[in-house]
């Protein structure tokens, strides 16, 4: 039985659990990834080692594993801190009304404004590099999408007759929240965070890529794409692994988030 549903499993699914087992083996390996050999420098793949070495010997099945933790640590938490404060935010903001929520939609319109991986790149220039900036760059600039995904819901869900009803009978307004409104939030946040996901990944990649994001001797796939550009004509490799490892993991985590939304859809027939 649990063959048939391992079958039966999407590309996707299978991807992200290789992602996911890529990040709990990494730390075994951490000493790998940063240990240099000067006498094995850019070699070719299954030369030596299954993957090659990059410019300073180091393992990239190694790299590649570290790059991997790296970029689930950042995701889960950008995701975490800011699904859990544009939540909060929206729900107050739409429960609340008044002059608050008018300030709050004011300020998401602010946000909206700018293109968020160039209002992350000029935060995470401002902070300074490195991982705990980088985090907090995505997340200044994560939260609003999550904002306004609960106020909009929570509008639309503050006028339900079981809302009213807890309303009457006096009820305190924290509990309204949290067990009327909350629980009905939950199948569009989790489609939020699955792509929320896939956005903190590629952002992380390209902050690192830049120089704005994960600092050597620590690995992202980012900044070994950029390491590598230097070598692509003698060494390709060092370019096209982790790039098409980025790639696969950002399509199967969008692909997933697209099968989550069709599933939880309860408007579909």
């Amino acid at each position: 039985m649990l063959v048939s549903r391992l079958g039966r499993l999407s590309w996707s699914t299978w991807v992200i659990l290789l992602w996911l087992a890529m990040v709990f083996v990494a730390p075994f390996f951490t000493d790998s990834a940063d240990r240099m050999n000067l006498e094995s420098l850019l070699l070719s793949p299954f030369a030596q080692f299954p993957l090659g070495t990059d410019e300073l010997g180091r393992p990239l099945w190694a790299r590649l594993l570290s790059g991997a933790q790296t970029s689930a640590y950042v995701a889960l938490m950008v995701v975490g801190v800011s699904a859990t404060l544009g939540t909060l935010i929206g729900m107050l903001s739409a429960y609340i009304g008044g002059w608050f929520d008018t300030a709050v939609r004011w300020i998401i319109d602010a946000f909206l404004a700018f293109p968020h991986l160039l209002l992350a790149i000029a935060l995470a220039a401002v902070l300074g590099p490195g991982i705990g900036n980088l985090i907090l760059a995505l997340t200044l600039v994560g939260w609003v999408g999550y904002a306004r995904l609960a106020r909009g819901q929570t509008l639309s869900l503050r006028g339900r007759y079981h809302v009213l009803a807890a309303q009457s009978l006096g009820v305190k307004h924290r509990w309204i929240l949290l067990r009327h409104i909350f629980p009905l939030l939950l199948a569009p946040l989790a489609i939020e965070a699955t792509f929320g996901i896939a956005g903190a990944v590629i952002a992380e990649a390209g902050l690192s890529f830049l120089g704005l994001g994960v600092q050597p001797p620590q690995a992202s796939w980012g900044s070994m794409i950029r390491e590598g550009a230097r070598f692509i004509l003698v060494a390709p490799h060092l370019v096209l692994v982790p790039g098409l490892t980025l790639m696969l993991v950002i399509l199967a985590v969008n692909r997933f988030g697209d099968g989550l939304r069709d599933r939880l859809d309860v408007r579909k027939g």
